[in-house]
């Protein structure tokens, strides 16, 4: 049941009218007050499945992980040489060709894997606000939205987290409104973790995307592949955390499709 208090603002979403912030509570607020034209509607069969989506979604990001590991020790392979190099050891062609042809088979799957795991991601994503579209009477944003946002600048700076956020608490309220026994144990921490390292790895890799192709000199080359070590470094704990918050809203999910069943 939605708060008569609530507003929405075009940067920030769903926000408090009485303070002008966001909510931060999960479930319970001192000041809520009950808004009888919002009320939710009860399943209408239009929920689809999303638990292979789920599965699908954290095998490929798990294998994102496994090639941040990859992608990291190709990346201290060539920071040494370049260092030996740089020091004024024995660097032959052939041990620079060979990190070249290395660097760019990684560089290569890497990119692939990380495009089909954007997809998988986007279609669980998607699909999980599409049912949450056909639990509640009203959503902040249309379904097109939880793919089409990833997409359009500054949009993409915070629109999938306010659908993520939306997803995690209205979904939780449902829960509780089933069953009153119900405390989620799901924290919203977690998802601003996940959008917090998200943001810095999109900036980081933007900025190694942009600078690696005009470096011409030894120290900008050495410059980027420690830009290129921290992004992997960075990529390990979004894994986890991104594979945590699926796996989650995948048990939310399921618990509602064992009530309904």
């Amino acid at each position: 049941m939605r708060c008569a208090n609530r507003k929405h603002d075009m940067q920030q979403g769903v926000i408090c009218g009485l303070t002008g912030a966001k909510p931060t509570f999960l479930l319970q607020c001192s000041e809520y007050s009950y808004d009888p034209t919002t009320e939710k509607v009860t399943f209408d069969g239009g929920v689809r499945p999303n638990d292979q989506r789920a599965k699908l979604a954290m095998l490929m990001v798990g294998i994102v992980m496994l090639l941040d590991i990859v992608s990291f020790y190709s990346d201290y392979l060539q920071y040494s040489l370049l260092t030996a190099f740089q020091a004024g050891e024995s660097v032959t062609d052939e041990m620079l060709t060979s990190n070249d042809s290395r660097q760019q088979v990684v560089g290569i799957v890497s990119l692939i894997i990380y495009v089909i795991s954007g997809i998988t991601f986007i279609q669980w994503f998607r699909r999980g606000y599409y049912n949450l579209h056909q639990r509640i009477k009203t959503c902040n944003h249309t379904e097109g939205w939880a793919a089409g946002a990833w997409f359009v600048p500054i949009v993409c700076l915070y629109r999938p987290y306010q659908i993520m956020r939306e997803m995690w608490v209205e979904t939780a309220l449902v829960l509780k409104r089933k069953n009153e026994d119900y405390m989620p144990s799901e924290n919203l921490t977690l998802i601003g973790i996940w959008w917090t390292i998200w943001i810095i790895s999109s900036f980081l890799g933007n900025i190694i995307f942009r600078t690696s192709f005009r470096t011409e000199t030894v120290d900008g080359l050495m410059n980027s592949t420690v830009a290129s070590l921290v992004l992997s470094v960075l990529g390990i704990p979004l894994a986890l955390v991104t594979i945590a918050i699926i796996r989650k809203y995948d048990q939310m999910e399921q618990m509602l499709d064992s009530k309904q069943a």
